[in-house]
């Protein structure tokens, strides 16, 4: 057992020993309250037209006295939107690590002859959601050093690294292409070819690395299309994105969907062989078990947190944060990846000019049915606020978000 797991455990047993103690009350769902003026505070931050009490949760942990100092509703299994990419983050920091990078590889499957390639050329995709057209170019380039001047046959973009899924379960229709492009292995510019996005990103991929090839001078005989690379197939290029850290920095400074998506797969196609959503989500699962996170009420459907399905409580959430703010190995960068309020990422234009400036961090969330806010007021309070509704005022809830954050903030500049 890691060293971190006994305050877990502890923190975890305590939030359901507060929720339970709280829970009840028809007047404010907090029932057995001391009712300190800094609980009060807390409490009246979530007091706000339009979003239901027993439809919102929230905890507040003191690192400093390590006790929980507000619990409302902790153990309710609430729709997560965006927080889902919390457990994300903590997965893949555990199981791919900071350092891990995506890859983008060429093969061949024939042979050469002088500067021919005599056979078909693979593009073989990784699951990478930052690739790009330089990425592309780079490969180009890779096979032109080598001496490669012209292929005999064609390009073939070779996606087999994910299923073939476009979407993720419990999506709404107008999420595919408005919330994320098409999920594939092979996606390059977020599925942009000739300037819209296509529902074929493989193909596509292929399409524009024959245009790379075709620019540094390597001319292609055949044609792209589709095909996986056989096993006999040899490595001629390969490229590699940014570590992974930064590029969860990017995915939960501005949630962003298609990363988080890609990432999920990445994880089900790493540690369990297949690149699937499902399968992604159940590596986050098993991991928090691992990490000992309370599951109760728990239901990972997706990466992003856009599908119906998912289901975070409170609990969870605050208790992944203080799994990650007691191992070193995961806290520097998940506290760089999430927002600053008043500064960058979606918080960039909330709480600036407030005591939260600056000082709070945390991953926003937001659909038609849910908000949340979860994340660290400076190194004192973990915290975590969960809304739902049918549909949210997300106005009103970001208001109470705000609102909570501040008290919060306010005492971390107090003390």
């Amino acid at each position: 057992m890691s060293l971190r797991r006994p305050v877990v455990v502890a923190v975890a047993a305590a939030i359901a020993s507060a929720g339970t103690a709280r829970a009840g009350s028809e007047l404010t769902g907090l029932a057995s309250f001391r009712h300190t003026a800094f609980e009060q505070k807390l409490a009246n931050a979530l007091a706000v037209p339009g979003v239901s009490r027993r439809r919102t949760g929230a905890v507040v942990f003191d690192l400093r006295s390590r006790r929980v100092v507000y619990a409302l509703n902790p153990t309710l299994p609430l729709a997560p939107a965006s927080n889902e990419k919390l457990p994300v983050t903590f997965t893949a920091l555990l199981r791919l690590g900071p350092e891990y990078r995506f890859r983008t590889e060429v093969l061949g499957a024939g042979r050469r002859v002088g500067s021919v390639w005599h056979g078909h050329l693979y593009l073989r995709g990784g699951g990478d959601p930052t690739l790009h057209v330089s990425g592309l170019r780079r490969l180009a380039l890779a096979l032109r050093r080598e001496g490669i001047r012209r292929v005999s046959g064609d390009v073939l973009a070779d996606e087999s690294y994910f299923d073939s899924e476009r979407t993720a379960p419990g999506w709404k229709p107008s999420f595919y292409m408005d919330e994320s492009p098409p999920l594939s292995a092979l996606v390059v510019a977020r599925a942009r070819y000739d300037r819209r996005v296509t529902s074929d990103p493989a193909g596509a991929a292929a399409a524009i690395f024959v245009r790379q090839l075709d620019r540094v001078g390597v001319r292609v005989g055949g044609e792209s299309a589709w095909g996986t690379a056989p096993r006999r197939a040899r490595l001629l290029a390969r490229t590699a994105s940014q570590p992974l850290s930064q590029i969860l920095r990017f995915m939960d400074r501005w949630s962003d969907n298609f990363t988080a998506e890609m990432v999920l797969k990445t994880l089900g196609a790493e540690v369990a062989g297949k690149g699937t959503t499902a399968v992604g989500a159940r590596v986050v699962v098993d991991t928090l078990a691992a990490e000992e996170i309370p599951l109760n009420g728990v239901r990972i459907a997706d990466g992003s947190g856009l599908s119906s399905r998912d289901r975070l409580t409170p609990r969870a959430i605050a208790s992944i944060l203080l799994a990650v703010w007691a191992d070193p190995r995961v806290r520097p960068y998940l506290w760089r990846a999430l927002a600053v309020a008043g500064r960058n990422g979606t918080l960039a234009d909330r709480l600036r000019g407030t005591a939260s400036d600056g000082i709070v961090r945390a991953k926003t969330g937001t659909t038609d049915v849910a908000s949340a806010l979860s994340g660290f007021a400076g190194r004192r309070y973990v915290f975590a606020v969960v809304q739902d509704g049918h549909p949210i005022a997300t106005w009103s809830a970001r208001a109470a978000q705000d609102a909570f954050a501040t008290v919060l903030a306010r005492a971390v500049r107090r003390h």
